[in-house]
């Protein structure tokens, strides 16, 4: 049965029960919606004698749910979801696309590869944001994000493994002058290492000791002090592929060494298209995998 539009309860109270559902609290609802307990409370008691149904248990620690109204409150923060993406899908720009990469993803695969993407998708405006940190795909508008993780995956997310970490240990060909290559995994031990955040190089070498050398908090940091001759790093196949394919870098030993988690692409599901981004993933999927 479909309720007529124009007798539905006032927005306000259903946003009031919503906010209280999900939290079990008028006072944290009132908190969360800017107003007044006793109006959260009393918008509640309105919706209630308007539809005839008892939504919420008073009780002394709290409130719960009857069955009725944990039935609507699953409807209710669906209908709010769709009016947000809504809104978002209307406020947004159509052709701007928000991806989130390390920086290291960033320097060495994304931006290298702009002028591709532009000839590519000439409609569509990348926007790059490069940090470490997780990315709420709401709070901070990001559409696309590239991340070291492993699935399992929340259901609402879409996810690819772009490529796993096939780690290579590399170094300047000028660090290595004169050295027969490649060298054996004991050898590395007699150059400067390079050590990054992930800290690959105990189980790379063997090693439960602590090994010395300067210590940066991004991989792309340790690889640009490698391409200054200051020491031998050890990083992903896929961030070292067009140093090693120009000549900047040398893979020093044979060994490798898979590391887990790998990076994947990563968006939130949605039951409508939005062809810049679905665009976008297409590409990244096609330039950025290794998989």
């Amino acid at each position: 049965m479909v309720y007529p539009r124009r007798k539905l309860p006032p927005l306000n109270a259903l946003r009031a029960f919503e906010v209280s559902g999900r939290r079990l609290s008028f006072r944290a609802a009132a908190e969360e919606l800017g107003v007044t307990q006793g109006a959260v409370a009393q918008q509640v008691r309105a919706l209630e004698d308007q539809l005839g149904i008892a939504l919420f248990k008073r009780q002394p620690r709290g409130l719960s749910l009857t069955l009725p109204g944990a039935a609507y409150l699953a409807d209710m923060t669906r209908a709010f979801d769709m009016l947000g993406e809504a809104t978002g899908r209307l406020l947004a720009r159509p052709g701007t696309v928000t991806i989130s990469v390390t920086p290291t993803v960033a320097t060495k695969l994304l931006i290298p590869r702009l002028a591709e993407l532009n000839e590519s998708l000439p409609d569509v405006e990348l926007r790059t944001v490069a940090t470490e940190a997780l990315s709420d795909f709401d709070r901070d508008q990001v559409d696309i994000a590239v991340r070291l993780t492993r699935p399992p995956f929340p259901p609402d997310l879409e996810a690819r493994l772009l490529f796993r970490q096939e780690l290579v240990a590399v170094a300047s060909p000028h660090l290595v002058r004169g050295v027969s290559l490649p060298l054996a995994v004991e050898q590395l031990r007699e150059f400067p290492l390079l050590h990054d955040a992930h800290d690959h190089w105990p189980v790379f070498l063997r090693t439960g000791g602590k090994l010395p050398g300067a210590v940066f908090n991004q991989t792309a940091l340790a690889l640009d002090a490698a391409l200054a001759v200051q020491g031998i790093a050890l990083a992903c196949r896929a961030f070292v592929v067009a140093d090693l394919e120009a000549g900047r870098l040398v893979q020093v030993t044979d060994a490798t060494m898979i590391a887990e988690p790998g990076y994947f692409l990563v968006r939130k599901r949605s039951s409508s298209s939005r062809r810049p981004l679905d665009a976008v993933w297409d590409w990244c999927v096609a330039r950025l995998s290794l998989a």
